[in-house]
């Protein structure tokens, strides 16, 4: 079995097959308990229609293939032939003691960005390649197996790296939030790396502002606080259930001059998907 077929495998019925049921779900989302940690809110989502997963609590995701060799510690080799048999098993429970199962994975090169395949996926999402390349870099790193993978990679406060290339979202180290200090009394916010260099796109330059970026939805509470010191905060979320969430709890605990910039791509998902709008009608 090769990667291609595996990934042909869905998430959600092998993880339903093993136990893991469904705690919420949609037609096009389902969420589970994670199955790296004890908790008691469901963190581990799986997009049905692209057969991905994503842990917020953990910052990692990926396909079918990536989770097994996440979870099991497995190499590619191990991985693919164990779903082959189909007969592969998770644990079942978590031991009475249980701790967070942190991702192994070792940083082997960290460079400005170079590679074809992640240029042509800037591209496709309509970022300036200059802005990309001043706040980006190209992070090769590997888990437990001896293939070695690379991203786009976007430090963080605590110096970990938020991980994107076109298979694959997550994050290596800590999960934090993003700040770029200008010495502005005006602040900028972003759900992703990519809306804020969107905004850079757009802008065609890097405006004298701060800059905030949450790198998720969840860690929004780590910026209530910290927005006040500005006179002026402009918002720059999501169209979507997270978004709307993330928006209105900043904007209830804040009391500063808090603007809502969505209706400026209310036809939208986010804000690459406006800029990639605007890029194709030129």
């Amino acid at each position: 079995m090769n990667c291609k077929n595996a990934n042909k495998i869905s998430i959600v019925e092998l993880l339903r097959r093993e136990g893991i049921r469904i705690e919420k779900e949609d037609e096009r989302v389902s969420w589970f308990l994670s199955p790296f940690r004890s908790e008691s809110t469901p963190s581990f989502k799986v997009d049905k229609t692209k057969n991905l997963f994503y842990d917020f609590g953990e910052g990692i995701g990926g396909s079918l293939v990536d989770f097994v060799m996440i979870y099991k510690k497995w190499d590619l080799r191990k991985a693919l032939n164990e779903l082959s048999k189909g007969s592969f098993s998770f644990d079942q429970h978590l031991p009475k003691q249980a701790t967070k199962k942190a991702a192994e994975y070792t940083i082997n090169e960290v460079r400005s960005i170079s590679s074809p395949a992640l240029l042509a996926y800037l591209e496709e999402r309509a970022i300036n390649l200059d802005f990309a390349q001043q706040f980006c870099r190209q992070v090769h790193y590997q888990f437990t197996s001896e293939k070695t993978y690379y991203g786009i990679g976007f430090k963080n406060d605590l110096g970990g790296y938020e991980l994107r290339n076109k298979y694959f979202k997550g994050c290596l180290g800590s999960k934090s939030i993003t700040t770029i200090h200008q010495g502005s009394n005006i602040l900028s916010l972003f759900e992703s790396w990519s809306d804020f260099l969107s905004y850079l796109s757009l802008k065609k330059r890097v405006p004298s502002e701060d800059f905030m970026i949450l790198n998720s939805t969840l860690l929004a509470t780590k910026c209530v606080g910290k927005i006040d010191s500005y006179q002026r905060v402009k918002c720059f979320f999501d169209n979507d259930e997270a978004g709307n969430k993330a928006t209105l709890l900043l904007q209830s605990k804040s009391t500063c001059v808090f603007l809502d910039q969505r209706k400026r791509y209310s036809n939208f998902n986010d804000l690459n998907d406006y800029l990639k709008n605007y890029e194709a009608r030129k």
